[in-house]
């Protein structure tokens, strides 16, 4: 496919770099003292213990609120390793794949809030196709080594 300026593969690459600094935003703009600091597992706890559905509820009570400060530098990290993985391209699938679950824990977390479903739905709908278009072939570390 060829457009005006960029192909196909191009277009895709571009996509995959704006994910990536969609990923990278969301963790430049914590607050990283309150999030670290347990306010951002806090909120998480406070949606979970209303949740409707028990499976949600009990999840959240047996991996999260036990170790909330772990869980804090999980999610933290885990957004800048995606965004630096996918603005380099390296290991794309692997850091797609992983951005899909996490857009997916959140959208499950708050089903019940249609205000909250908006972005998350969007990245992970670039997630689907970036993986599935095998957005590294171009402008990727992934590209340069061969790999994938």
């Amino acid at each position: 496919m060829q457009t005006m300026w960029l192909s196909g593969a191009e277009l895709l690459a571009v996509l995959r770099i704006g994910l990536g600094l969609w990923w990278l935003e969301s963790y430049r703009h914590k607050d990283k003292k309150e999030w670290f600091g347990g306010g951002g597992i806090g909120w998480a706890a406070g949606i979970a213990e209303k949740h409707r559905w028990t499976a949600v509820r009990s999840g959240f009570d047996v991996v999260v609120k036990p170790r909330p400060q772990v869980m804090a530098y999980v999610v933290a990290y885990a957004e800048l390793a995606l965004g630096l993985g996918l603005i380099f391209g390296f290991l794309t699938p692997i850091a797609l794949v992983c951005g899909l679950l996490l857009n997916l824990i959140y959208l499950v977390l708050m089903i019940h809030d249609v205000a909250e479903q908006g972005q998350n739905l969007m990245m992970a709908l670039i997630s689907v196709v970036a993986l599935f278009a095998s957005s590294w072939q171009v402008w990727s570390v992934d590209a340069a080594l061969g790999i994938f």
